[in-house]
């Protein structure tokens, strides 16, 4: 009488990671965040149907929230709601962390990226960081920095 569902199990915790922003920006501190998420939602993470290499926060009314972040619907997500993919998303996160992101947003000119999603224990996590833009010569000054250190690492391990 019952069957048997196999589903497909993320050994590590991450779901997303925005590689990109590693990319480009500086990361001076970083903060973990939890994410207030609906039922539908939670079950598309499980299935790792999460994007945020386009997505940033935003502070409003001393509260911070997740802009751009996708989370595809699966296909057997509920019919009595209505599933939207890019809503915004509520961070929670304690008052004294959000005074210290909007100081440093609003007046030292820092931006405020989300980095990773990950799963801790049941409960879903935002790893964000606070980042300054690189310019382009400063992306090819890390990239020489990480083929040195490949290299060094190649030559020591013969």
């Amino acid at each position: 009488m019952s069957k048997n569902i196999v589903v497909k199990k993320n050994n590590s915790g991450t779901i997303a990671q925005n590689k990109r922003a590693r990319h480009d920006y500086f990361i001076e501190e970083k903060f973990e965040a939890g994410l207030s998420l609906q039922g539908w939602e939670v079950k598309s993470l499980r299935a790792g149907r999460m994007t945020i290499t386009e997505s940033y926060i935003l502070f409003k009314n001393n509260e911070a929230f997740l802009f751009g972040a996708q989370i595809q619907p699966l296909l057997s997500a509920s019919t009595h709601v209505v599933p939207e993919a890019t809503r915004t998303r509520k961070l929670l996160l304690s008052r004294r962390e959000i005074e210290k992101l909007m100081g440093a947003v609003n007046q030292k000119g820092y931006s405020c990226v989300p980095l990773a999603c990950y799963w801790k224990g049941h409960l879903v996590k935002l790893e964000i960081a606070l980042v300054k833009g690189k310019q382009l010569h400063d992306k090819r000054a890390t990239e020489k920095d990480r083929d040195w250190q490949r290299d060094k690492a190649r030559i020591f391990h013969k």
